[in-house]
């Protein structure tokens, strides 16, 4: 892979901000990194692409669950039990992502968004206030499956992680979308962390890269947490929408053979 030049680190930079900001407010910010990075580098492998990725998205999932658990104060005795079991199934989803090819998943993705988002779409009092669904040890445990779940498919792939765990803690167990952006943060980390315990040792970030979006990536952490806290979660619900419909007419266009 050739040296990246300075307007490439530039672009790269533009775009793990955007990520950073976007993955802070709803998640999904993959979605719009990753396919920078393979535009970009398209000397680089996949695992390089995706353990470069992990390695820039893991600084704005830090800076933004920091934010978040200052202002929301989110609760911890569900949110660090999803974050522990979503850290072990990434660390078991990217053990499978280094042997599959990753246009497999482009078709599972774009069915997922599109339940998602026509679901959140026409029910618009979702996620507007926390009204708990399950109580108790289910509530947790029903929490830590879906940590777990989405923690395989992040460390996979990982494009709409933030947004699937976004929808999960909204529909399956009724917070409203603020709380839910603030402990899916917490659970995305770990994601993240999860990943790059297997990459990392295996010399697959590319550094100069990686530590550009790193930068940007927390600048845009920190910029969409305070943004999502001041705004609500009628403000979130909203970017949430859209960000899912960009990311399905993204999706859909490059199945349709649109763009690449």
């Amino acid at each position: 892979m050739t040296d990246p030049t300075l307007a490439t680190l530039a672009m790269l930079g533009l775009a793990a901000f955007a990520a950073g900001w976007i993955d802070a407010v709803v998640g999904g910010g993959g979605l719009v990194q990753l396919p920078a990075l393979l535009l970009a580098l398209p000397g680089a492998s996949p695992a390089q692409l995706l353990a470069t990725n992990k390695f820039g998205s893991i600084f704005g999932t830090a800076t933004s669950s920091v934010t978040y658990y200052r202002r929301v104060r989110p609760d911890l005795r569900t949110a660090l039990p999803m974050a522990a079991v979503a850290y072990v199934g990434a660390v078991g989803g990217a053990l499978i992502g280094l042997h599959i090819p990753k246009s497999a998943f482009n078709p599972i993705i774009l069915v997922l968004l599109v339940a998602v988002g026509a679901y959140t779409l026409f029910k618009p009092d979702l996620g507007r206030e926390s009204i708990r669904r399950f109580h108790g040890p289910r509530h947790v445990v029903l929490a830590m499956l879906t940590g777990l779940v989405i923690g395989v498919y992040d460390g996979a792939l990982g494009p709409g992680t933030g947004s699937f765990l976004v929808f999960a803690l909204v529909g399956l167990l009724g917070y409203a979308f603020l709380e839910a952006s603030a402990k899916a943060k917490i659970a995305n980390f770990a994601t993240n962390l999860g990943a790059l315990t297997v990459f990392a040792p295996m010399g697959l970030v590319i550094l100069k890269v990686g530590l550009v979006i790193a930068g940007a990536n927390l600048a845009g952490g920190y910029v969409g947490a305070r943004t999502a806290v001041a705004k609500g979660s009628g403000f979130v619900r909203a970017i949430f929408v859209l960000i899912v419909s960009a990311f399905i007419v993204r999706i859909g266009g490059s199945l349709l053979g649109w763009w690449t």
